[in-house]
């Protein structure tokens, strides 16, 4: 089965259609399928629901979907660093289904692994809870959480071969491997791909069996937040 496609419009073709279900994986700008959401921004896709640990910035990443208002509902983590994501939100454009950081990531683990539903303690007692079962164990409230499986996983890795086994540079190996677990069909730009056989197995953090779809291309390195202080006198 060839995974190699020339470039994310090839890769994203047939794919795509309006109200659909989207995993993505990154955190802030580290891991951020770039490429495939430009495809997607130029494929006009609407009224998505977007599953993510936040919406990019202002002008990159999926925040180029909200200045398209192609998305109608974010499940994420993060609001900030995103002006137009808040604005959209506490206007009322944009719904949203606000998830503790690693109850996001659970779930989409959880769909990728075929499980419907999962407790945990987190969120026991806040809004997180509301229109939630809650079960006792050991004496202990516990709310049940649903896993995500989505039509379409979009991830970004570090390299690949061409059997679409993956590795993460550093912290994009975030909601990566999780994102694109859960997803129907798996979607994955990188910036090298590899010999087959080059990478050695205990290397390889997400394995080929997820990916349904590969493109390499440039990406834009950029740095969130940069903190400087004065040049101390000598």
């Amino acid at each position: 089965m060839k995974k190699v496609y020339p470039d994310a419009d090839a890769a994203l073709d047939g794919l795509l259609f309006d109200g659909m279900h989207i995993a993505a994986g990154g955190f802030g700008l580290c891991g951020i399928p770039e490429l495939l959401i430009d495809a997607i921004v130029k494929a006009g896709t609407r009224d998505l629901t977007i599953a993510s640990n936040n919406c990019g910035v202002d002008g990159f990443g999926l925040g180029k979907l909200l200045d398209t208002k192609q998305i109608a509902k974010m499940q994420s983590s993060y609001v900030g660093e995103n002006a137009e994501f808040m604005r959209q939100y506490l206007s009322g454009e944009l719904e949203l289904e606000f998830n503790p950081q690693g109850t996001l990531a659970e779930r989409m683990r959880a769909g990728g692994a075929g499980i419907p539903g999962f407790y945990t303690k987190t969120g026991v007692g806040t809004q997180i809870a509301e229109g939630k079962e809650v079960k006792q164990f050991r004496g202990e409230d516990y709310i049940l959480e649903e896993g995500i499986f989505a039509d379409l996983s979009i991830v970004k890795a570090w390299k690949a071969d061409d059997t679409g086994n993956l590795v993460f540079r550093k912290t994009a190996r975030n909601f990566n491997p999780p994102a694109a677990m859960c997803g129907k069909v798996c979607v994955a730009e990188v910036e090298e791909i590899v010999p087959r056989g080059s990478i050695d197995p205990d290397h390889i953090h997400l394995p080929g069996i997820y990916v349904h779809r590969l493109i390499q291309g440039e990406h834009e390195k950029r740095i969130e937040k940069v903190t400087t202080r004065n040049r101390e006198e000598a």
